[in-house]
């Protein structure tokens, strides 16, 4: 099992949690909430308005989201759904633990709030320039303040 850190789409109440718990798609338990170690841009960019984690560490927020521990057939398919290496690229990054729920099976680590895990998270480092002029979140909703509503793939 991997942990995964998602912090748009796929959360729990965003359009695309449906396949977090697709057990079709393979496992993904949910594991607690967090938020990022360092500092990044979450922008929404795009036609489609797509919240994207900017790898550019030290800049904009602690991005908030959750903690998922997957399985590697999960982790193959968020690899494709997230347009792995292309448009997204898979890398760890150290999570501060906000909240736990996850009960550990024998040989998993129960994490303590404020313990840092690493988790993959898929980030981006090809982006186009502008997008480093657009507002900076620190925590995504698909229908919040920002009247930026996400397209669904099936809708574009």
């Amino acid at each position: 099992m991997a942990r995964v850190f998602v912090y748009g789409t796929l959360k729990k109440g965003q359009p695309n949690y449906k396949h977090m718990i697709n057990t079709a798609k393979g496992l993904a338990k949910f594991q607690g909430r967090g938020r990022t170690v360092e500092k990044y841009p979450l922008v929404i960019a795009g036609k489609y308005n797509i919240p994207y984690m900017l790898n550019i560490p030290g800049t904009g927020h602690h991005i908030a989201g959750e903690i998922y521990s997957v399985d590697e057939q999960m982790l193959r398919f968020l690899d494709e759904f997230e347009g792995c290496p292309d448009m997204y690229q898979r890398t760890l990054m150290r999570i501060q633990v906000v909240e736990w729920e996850g009960k550990g099976s024998a040989g998993e680590t129960r994490a303590a709030a404020d313990s840092i895990l690493e988790c993959f998270v898929y980030s981006t480092a090809t982006y186009p320039p502008e997008w480093v002029g657009l507002p900076y979140y620190d925590s995504y909703d698909s229908s919040g303040k920002h009247g930026l509503s996400y397209v669904l793939r099936e809708s574009r």
